[in-house]
């Protein structure tokens, strides 16, 4: 099964004093990847930067580089788009027995954008965290797969977690927020990548968007009016990676849209940069997800 989507997403920051100057990197164009293609789409910017650059990061995810070099009072950041997102098959779990994970990541080789061994360690915002790590581990029962370790914890995580997105902020710690354990997406997949990784399966972040209008008879899923985040895990070498969505403890499908994988948020933030200012500045930000 396969679903297109007409999205949009709009980034804005009004600033109390001007902005002197700013440079900016935009990672909002979704990737194109075996499960899911960028029909058309476009980032774009009001005003227009005095300088851009297109190009790609070292995770395959799409960037955008602008630069305004003039007095700016407010700016805005814009994609629109359309996105062919194909369905998961499922079958079988053929993930390998959660103890013999290490030997299978020996077997691998290679240290491209989509090795695991980038995922295994700790990252700019993943230090490891002992209280995490006991929680995961109490998830895991012997013998269980790598595949089924990691429905286990997304689930428990899910049951522990009250979505809550007055409770944190972008700057949470995932120990704050498991300690709460309240949350949004971005805290309860920083949790759930932080487990894993204790357990020794390495684990990345994705943000991307959801579907806004859920199929008839449906319940509306948590974070679909703004940008989404969910968890992939690499499961052995016969399954590979494996995405799944604890805030609503399900594998991502269909009504996910990817834009960007990394280690953690920090990889695939989607807007981030510098200005010369000073004051407050208000941000916003607005998206629009719309089957075909």
């Amino acid at each position: 099964m396969s679903q297109s989507y007409d999205i949009t997403l709009k980034i804005a920051y009004l600033y109390e004093s001007p902005a002197a100057a700013s440079r900016t990197l935009l990672r909002m164009l979704p990737r194109n990847l075996p499960e899911q293609q960028l029909l058309y789409g476009v980032v774009t910017t009001n005003p227009a930067p005095d300088y851009r650059l297109d190009d790609i990061d070292f995770f395959g995810n799409p960037t955008t580089e602008v630069s305004h070099e003039r007095r700016l009072s407010e700016i805005e950041f814009l994609f629109r788009g359309r996105v062919l997102r194909h369905g998961d098959a499922g079958g079988l779990d053929l993930s390998c027995a959660l103890d013999s994970l290490p030997r299978e990541l020996a077997q691998i080789h290679s240290i491209g954008p989509a090795s695991p061994h980038h995922f295994l360690g700790a990252s700019p915002r993943l230090p490891a965290e002992p209280e995490i790590a006991a929680f995961a581990r109490d998830c895991a029962r012997p013998g269980m797969s790598a595949l089924a370790a990691a429905d286990a914890l997304s689930l428990a995580l899910h049951d522990a977690f009250d979505f809550d997105p007055e409770a944190t902020e972008v700057t949470t710690t995932p120990i704050e927020a498991f300690r709460a354990r309240r949350g949004v997406c971005q805290d309860i997949s920083h949790v759930m990548i932080t487990g894993l990784r204790a357990l020794g399966i390495p684990a990345g972040y994705v943000s991307g968007f959801l579907r806004t209008i859920p199929p008839k008879g449906q319940e509306r899923l948590a974070g679909a009016d703004a940008m989404h985040a969910w968890v992939r895990a690499w499961c052995g070498g016969e399954t590979g990676w494996v995405e799944f969505d604890p805030t609503n403890a399900i594998r991502a499908g269909t009504d996910h849209v990817t834009v960007a994988i990394g280690r953690d948020y920090s990889d695939v933030a989607p807007a981030k940069g510098s200005l010369r200012s000073e004051g407050s500045h208000d941000t916003t930000h607005q998206v629009d997800v719309v089957p075909v």
